[in-house]
C-alpha cells in the first residue's frame, strides 16, 4: 500500500532550497512571519523574486483549532495544546510557565483571537507615529477580519455591558475578535472562521509561489561583509545546511529570535534584554441563568481596556468554557453559569529582564538552551494590587459571585509566562544602546537582517500583542519592498 505524506500545503525539501538564493528568507510562520510573507507575496505578485519560509516545527493543524469539527475550546486547550507545545518553564525558574509551539502557524493555531489595539498613549515613546500605526492597524484588521460583533444579539453580552457601564466601567466594550462572521453568499464559503497565520499562507499561495520547508531549525544567521547572507539550518536527521538569502526576517518568537541572534554572534547591547509580558490575574464568577433571556442567552466577550489611570485590561469570557460554540455538541442546560475574568497588567520594560544563552545545557542540535532573568518591579506589583481590586469591582458590577477553583483562591496571580505575551527582547528604537532594531525592524548596523515578531515591540501596555505584531510585520515588509524594489 502506497503511503502519502499529509501535505495540505506545498512543501519544498530543504535540500532543494540550498540550491537557490532567496531575495527574502523568513524564519518562523507565526503571526509576524505569516504577515510578512503575505504582504511580500501580495505586493510582488508574479515577478521573479524568490521567497523562502523556514519553520522549525512540522505540519500540525491546517487551520485554527477551533475551526475543526472535532475540537471545542476545552478539548483544544486542555487536551491537545499540552501535547503539542514545548514547556520551557521546567528549566526557567523565574519564568516558569514559558511555552512555545513549534508548528506551521505557531501559537495562532490556538490563540483566543482577541485583537485590541495598544492604546496610543502607550506608544508615545515608540519610533513609529500613531498615524502610521493607525494605517497599518487598518490593514491588519481588514485581512484578519477583526470585528466587535462576535457576540452581537447575545442577552448575556448586552446585560453584562449595561451593568458594567452603569456601575463605573464606562470604557467597557465588545471585545474585538479576529473571526470571520460573513455568511455564505453566491457560493463563496467562509470555512475558517477563527483567524490564524494559516490564512496568511493561503492568501500568499494564491498571489504567487514561495518555498516552504518544515522541520527546519534555523540556528544561525550568516553575515558576510556586514550584510545578511543567509542562515544555517539543521534538519531532523541532524544535517546542517546553508541557505542563501539577501534578506533574512526572523519571526521565531520573543524567546527563540534572540537565541538565534546571540548564537550568531550578532552584537547589540539590547538583544535579549527588556523581556516584557503581562502580569495575569485569573478569576471565575458564577451567576444564575435567570439574569438573562432564555431565547438568546448567547456568549460573552467583553473588554475593559487599559486607560491612563488604569494600567490594565479586563477580559470577560463565558458562559462556562464556551465563549465559542461548536455546532456538533449538545450544550448542557445549567442553572448556574460560570464566567471567566482575566486581567492583564502592564509590566515595565526593564533591561535586567532578559533572555540569554545557557552554555551549560544544549539542545538536541548542540545549540545552547536559553535561560531567563525575570522579576516584577515595585511598580508592577502595585499594578497587580490595582488589578485585584478592579476585578472584585467588576464582578460586583456584573452581579457575579467569585468562586474558588480547587485549592486556588478566587483571584489567582498566574506564574510569569502564563499569558503567552512575551515581547521586547529585540525592541525597536532609534538608540542602538537601548534597542536592537531600528524603526523598521532592521537590526542596527546590519542591512538585510530584520525582526518581525513580538520581539520588536518596545512596550505592550496591557493589550494583547498579536494584532500589533502583525501590523508592524506588514510595515516591515513594506520597508523591505522599498529596499529591494
Amino acid at each position: 500500500m502506497q503511503s502519502h505524506q499529509n501535505e495540505w500545503i506545498p512543501i519544498t525539501p530543504l535540500e532543494q532550497m540550498t540550491n537557490k538564493e532567496y531575495d527574502v528568507l523568513i524564519v518562523g510562520s507565526g503571526a509576524g512571519g505569516g504577515a510578512a510573507l503575505w504582504r511580500l507575496c501580495e505586493q510582488w505578485k508574479n515577478n521573479d523574486k524568490r521567497i523562502g519560509l523556514l519553520e522549525a516545527g512540522d505540519l500540525m493543524l491546517p487551520t485554527h483549532g477551533q475551526n475543526l469539527s472535532t475540537m471545542n475550546v476545552d478539548r483544544l486547550l486542555n487536551e491537545y495544546f499540552p501535547k503539542v507545545s514545548t514547556h520551557l518553564g521546567r528549566r526557567l525558574p523565574e519564568y516558569p510557565d514559558a511555552t512555545l509551539v513549534f508548528a506551521l502557524g505557531g501559537r495562532t493555531l490556538f490563540w483566543s483571537a482577541a485583537s485590541p489595539r495598544i492604546p496610543v498613549f502607550e506608544m508615545k515613546k515608540w519610533p513609529v507615529t500613531a498615524k502610521e500605526m493607525n494605517f497599518y492597524y487598518n490593514i491588519a484588521e481588514k485581512i484578519m477580519n477583526v470585528t466587535p460583533f462576535f457576540a452581537q444579539g447575545s442577552s448575556m453580552q448586552n446585560t453584562m455591558l449595561e451593568r458594567l457601564k452603569k456601575n463605573g466601567f464606562l470604557e467597557a466594550i465588545d471585545l474585538p475578535m479576529a473571526v470571520n462572521l460573513k455568511g455564505i453568499q453566491y457560493g463563496q464559503i467562509n470555512s475558517d472562521a477563527f483567524f490564524s497565520s494559516i490564512h496568511f499562507l493561503a492568501y500568499a499561495l494564491n498571489w504567487r509561489p514561495f518555498d516552504l520547508a518544515v522541520n527546519s531549525r534555523v540556528v544561525q544567521v550568516v553575515i558576510d561583509k556586514g550584510k545578511a547572507a543567509g542562515v544555517h539550518v539543521i534538519s531532523p536527521d541532524k544535517k546542517s545546511c546553508f541557505i542563501r538569502g539577501k534578506t533574512v526576517v526572523l519571526s521565531a518568537s520573543a524567546l527563540e529570535t534572540p537565541r538565534i541572534l546571540l548564537y550568531s554572534g550578532i552584537q547589540g547591547p539590547a538583544i535579549g534584554h527588556y523581556l516584557t509580558n503581562h502580569s495575569l490575574l485569573r478569576a471565575t464568577g458564577k451567576i444564575s441563568r435567570k439574569n438573562f433571556s432564555e431565547e438568546v442567552l448567547g456568549n460573552l466577550v467583553i473588554n475593559i481596556p487599559q486607560t491612563k489611570h488604569s494600567p490594565f485590561q479586563i477580559q470577560i469570557f463565558g458562559p462556562e468554557k464556551h465563549y465559542a460554540y461548536q455546532q456538533f455538541e449538545e450544550k448542557p442546560f445549567l442553572e448556574e453559569l460560570r464566567i471567566a475574568i482575566n486581567t492583564f497588567g502592564k509590566v515595565e520594560s526593564r533591561f535586567e529582564n532578559s533572555v540569554y544563552l545557557d552554555f551549560s545545557e544544549r539542545d538536541e542540535y548542540g545549540i545552547p538552551k536559553i535561560q531567563v532573568n525575570f522579576s516584577y518591579s515595585e511598580t508592577d506589583n502595585m499594578i497587580i494590587q490595582q488589578m485585584a481590586q478592579a476585578k472584585v469591582q467588576a464582578a460586583l458590577a456584573m452581579k457575579l459571585s467569585l468562586i474558588s477553583q480547587g485549592d486556588s483562591p478566587p483571584i489567582s496571580l498566574m506564574p510569569p509566562g502564563n499569558d503567552y505575551h512575551e515581547s521586547g527582547t529585540c525592541r525597536m528604537g532609534d538608540d542602538p544602546l537601548t534597542s536592537a532594531t531600528n524603526r523598521f525592524g532592521q537590526i542596527h548596523g546590519i542591512p538585510g537582517l530584520y525582526v518581525a515578531d513580538n520581539s520588536v515591540l518596545p512596550s505592550i501596555g496591557a493589550a494583547n500583542p498579536t494584532l500589533t505584531t502583525i501590523s508592524l510585520a506588514i510595515r516591515t515588509a513594506d520597508y523591505i519592498l522599498q529596499q529591494l524594489g
